[in-house]
């Protein structure tokens, strides 16, 4: 018998949206990890808003929404406002309830930026990191570092000379510019847009865009971030940073830090040895003298070094396919650095929902 094309829709119901939620979904590890991490910055919030007035957004709401824009690729707010509007899943994951109405975009961006300027997302990635480690999933002697430029939400037409004022000639917005036989510097240039971004190329086959440099601190034991930075893009900017992250590792005893050609140098490397670091770099022979010598290569700990540190393009690779890293969409240093944070939190959640996964995922 041929069934009829007719939506019958029951007047009441009594279905929960975790009954669409398949027990085995990836989601639920994970939300049971975001919703510890989440709980352990309680006091944090309770500083940031006022015991009176309006209530706002959860931060725990928009916390977990601006992961699952990271997660599913999804490349603007309105565009995540819309998916969580009829997407159950994500209903689910974020705490809002079936019938419950979601947020305007714009109020959805307000509340966000409080988040920010209280570097709420660099105290979630510690307390992610804190997880990790109190089930015993990192390393405490052996790490890698290294770094990736981050293009910048900012136009080469935005790289004017600092003399020169704002122009404001009444012309089409995108009109056509003719850059050639002009030397722009970030000495005497800048982004009118994103005054910290840098005009920077990550090699001489390679043209110069404005971008930001992202750093990844790896431990060894199960390739997760233990901690990740942005500078201004700078032909230092690695090495510095390398040496910042460093320094905020807990204890005195020998670390060793494997790294590229790119760290090789007298400088970093003596500034590692100061710390009680072996610094296990890739040695750079091509037309000079490594500063690497076989004091450090012919131990078989600078071989193991080597092969693990390929790990750490795993998370950069992730960043800039899954999380939208490419390409920045947000401007200024400080707001860059909290979404690559936040992308890096992500990608250690992915990685310890599958290395715990005996994990109750529905707390």
């Amino acid at each position: 018998m041929r069934g009829t094309d007719i939506t019958q829709e029951s007047l009441f119901t009594v279905a929960k949206l975790d009954d669409f939620v398949p027990p085995d979904h990836p989601l639920r590890a994970m939300r049971g990890l975001v919703n510890e991490a989440l709980a352990r910055l309680n006091g944090l919030f309770g500083t940031i808003y006022a015991e009176r007035g309006r209530a706002s957004i959860a931060p725990e709401k928009l916390m977990r929404a601006l992961l699952l824009q990271i997660l599913y690729s999804v490349r603007s707010e309105r565009m995540l406002m819309e998916q969580l509007q009829y997407n159950l899943l994500f209903r689910w994951f974020v705490g809002v309830a079936i019938d419950e109405a979601v947020w305007d975009h714009s109020v959805f961006s307000k509340n966000r930026d409080r988040l920010l300027e209280h570097d709420v997302i660099g105290q979630f990635f510690r307390e992610v990191v804190g997880l990790a480690e109190k089930h015993g999933l990192l390393s405490k002697e052996h790490f890698s570092v290294d770094g990736t430029l981050l293009q910048a939400w900012a136009s080469q037409k935005s790289f004017q000379s600092k003399e020169d004022p704002p122009s404001d000639s009444g012309g089409p917005r995108n009109a056509s510019s003719d850059f050639r036989g002009q030397q722009r510097k970030n000495d005497t240039h800048q982004s009118k847009s994103d005054p910290d971004a840098r005009l920077y190329r990550k090699s001489v086959k390679t043209g110069a865009l404005l971008s930001y440099q992202g750093h990844i601190l790896m431990e060894h034991r199960n390739g997760l971030v233990r901690d990740a930075r942005v500078s201004l893009a700078t032909g230092r900017g690695e090495r510095e940073t390398a040496l910042v992250m460093l320094d905020d590792l807990r204890g005195a005893h020998r670390k060793t830090v494997a790294a590229d050609k790119a760290y090789d140098s007298a400088d970093f490397v003596a500034d590692c040895r100061k710390r009680n670091v072996t610094p296990h770099v890739a040695q750079n022979i091509k037309n000079r003298r490594s500063a690497i010598d076989g004091r450090t290569t012919r131990h078989s700990g600078y071989t193991v070094s080597q092969k693990l540190r390929a790990w750490i393009e795993t998370h950069f690779g992730w960043g800039k396919t899954v999380g939208n890293l490419r390409q920045v969409k947000v401007r200024g240093r400080q707001h860059v650095e909290q979404l690559f944070r936040l992308t890096m939190a992500a990608s250690n959640l992915v990685r310890m929902r599958t290395l715990l996964p005996t994990l109750e995922g529905a707390r």
